[in-house]
């Protein structure tokens, strides 16, 4: 068992690099480096996708010309393997769209004395409000 005790800062300093880089149309591009070739997973919006070339194509597949992600909260835990485990809520804003809340989680694996994304799951937070009766 190795725990890592920067997990914390970790967390949030991972957070801060990934949306700024996400929301740089300039820099979007590299974000396949936060992935691992063949063993990082995302779903989004349900959506399974495996390895970090397929993620990227998903990423910039993605219909808008402006994003800004806004983080409200980051929670972090250590995993057993030396890893991070991280829990983002925010709201979401694209184009000229009203601001949508959302959540992300993250799973970060040790590699080599730095970390890929092993696991990342994306949702916006829209619920039907509409009541059944």
């Amino acid at each position: 068992m190795s725990l890592n005790l920067q997990y914390e800062s970790i967390g949030k300093n991972f957070v801060q690099q990934y949306y700024a880089m996400f929301d740089d149309p300039a820099n979007r591009a590299n974000m396949g480096n936060f992935y691992n070739p063949t063993d990082s997973f995302m779903t989004f919006e349900g959506h399974q996708i495996q390895g970090a070339a397929k993620i990227l194509e998903k990423v910039q597949s993605l219909r808008f010309q402006k994003i800004r992600h806004i983080v409200t909260t980051v929670d972090s835990q250590p995993t057993l393997d030396g890893g991070v485990l991280i829990n983002v809520l925010g709201r979401l804003q694209c184009d000229e769209d009203p601001p949508h809340a959302f959540s992300q989680v993250f799973v970060l694996k040790a590699n080599a004395g730095s970390y890929f994304v092993g696991h990342e799951i994306f949702r916006l937070n829209i619920h039907d409000s509409a009541q059944v009766f």
